[in-house]
């Protein structure tokens, strides 16, 4: 198992959907390779600070300047046709 390995595996790793075998070749590995640990343990604690948080509300002006972008991307791509708000 290399280092490249273990991020291609990565999410399957975290979400437990690997087969045993390679779920232990992936353990193994990290437990002799630091570098691969600290990936792994700060994908974790990310995946674990974005499940817990509250979404940040979006100021009005941004919201504003959003769907108005929105609505002039729509337009351009259907000419002749007006989105409803």
């Amino acid at each position: 198992m290399k280092c490249k390995d273990i991020v291609k595996e990565l999410a399957d790793y975290l979400d437990e959907a690997l087969d045993p075998c390679l779920r232990t070749s992936i353990e193994e590995h990290l437990g002799q390779c630091k570098d691969c640990r600290v990936v792994v343990d700060t994908t974790k604690q990310t995946i674990e600070i974005f499940c817990n948080s509250e979404p940040a509300p979006l100021p009005s002006t941004t919201r504003q300047r959003l769907h108005d972008a929105l609505v002039k991307r729509l337009r351009r791509s259907r000419p002749g046709s007006t989105p409803q708000a």
